[in-house]
């Protein structure tokens, strides 16, 4: 297998001084107070668990529209990490913050809708504001994540059509239903994202446990994504500190799920994708 690479770990810092607590939407999420990880911490974890590189997703639950940690702690590593922010993408000056974080080493970006402190809000998917910040996207080559749920998967197909030249990853696959089992129709609204070529598929610990819930089985679900979107299009994150467990831990659940799937594609998912979206970690 080719080397491991992560593209959904978090940080938090120890020094509030330096990098100050101002959550988006006014709540902190519980695992960046419980569960803090530093760069120094995360890097420790990687070699605990033979992850070579990382792209370093902002908390956004942490630290707002602010993106110095994840910036300045992904620059001290940049021979492993690369930096994913978080910009308010209806601010005017959005794509002028854009471009400064890119000379900071910026390798991609995250839209932040909803999650563990507030309920998923699509609004912001649609609001034409943002299209100036998505069209500097498209110039600079940088990777979009959303994070939403099914309520926002057809904001995500609009905008993926409107921006053809921005790769769109969903965080958490769009946290679909699949305890019906195969062949997962309740998660159709899921494989119909897969004729867009600019949709990218995050597959994290969410799905590896929803693997244990209803009728989904692992053996039976992820030959079907694989088949749907093809491994090019997949990639791991291990949601680390925010998903409970040890590195390590988070990996060899996510190895063990697609175990099902060919020894090629598992070095797209753990690998070769991540390389493809953020070229920085090729």
């Amino acid at each position: 297998m080719s080397e491991i690479i992560d593209i959904h770990p978090h940080i938090i810092s120890d020094d509030l001084d330096r990098y100050p607590v101002m959550p988006l939407f006014g709540k902190r999420s519980d695992w960046s107070k419980e569960r803090p990880s530093t760069v120094e911490a995360l890097i420790a974890a990687m070699d605990e668990a033979g992850v070579a590189k990382a792209a370093v997703v902002h908390s956004s639950t942490t630290y707002g529209f602010d993106n110095s940690y994840v910036l300045d702690a992904c620059a001290e590593h940049a021979h492993r990490l690369v930096a994913v922010g978080s910009v308010d993408m209806t601010a005017p000056d959005a794509p002028d913050t854009i471009r400064a974080c890119v000379e900071r080493g910026l390798g991609g970006l995250r839209m932040f809708t909803g999650g563990s402190t507030k309920e998923f809000d699509p609004s912001e998917l649609e609001d034409p504001r943002t299209y100036p910040a998505w069209e500097a996207c498209g110039e600079l080559h940088l990777p979009m994540c959303i994070q939403t749920g099914v309520v926002g998967l057809p904001q995500v197909r609009e905008l993926a059509r409107r921006f053809p030249n921005v790769a769109i990853i969903l965080d958490h696959l769009g946290r679909p239903d699949v305890t019906d089992g195969a062949p997962y129709a309740k998660a159709q609204s899921l494989f119909d994202l897969a004729s867009i070529p600019n949709i990218f598929m995050k597959l994290t610990p969410r799905i590896f446990d929803d693997m244990a819930k209803g009728d989904a089985r692992a053996e039976t679900f992820f030959p079907r994504l694989v088949e749907a979107f093809g491994a090019n299009r997949l990639a791991w994150g291990s949601n680390f500190p925010s998903s409970k467990g040890t590195l390590p831990e988070l990996l060899g659940a996510a190895q063990a799920g697609l175990q099902y799937v060919s020894a090629a594609d598992r070095d797209a998912i753990f690998g070769k994708t991540a390389q493809k979206l953020y070229p920085a970690l090729a």
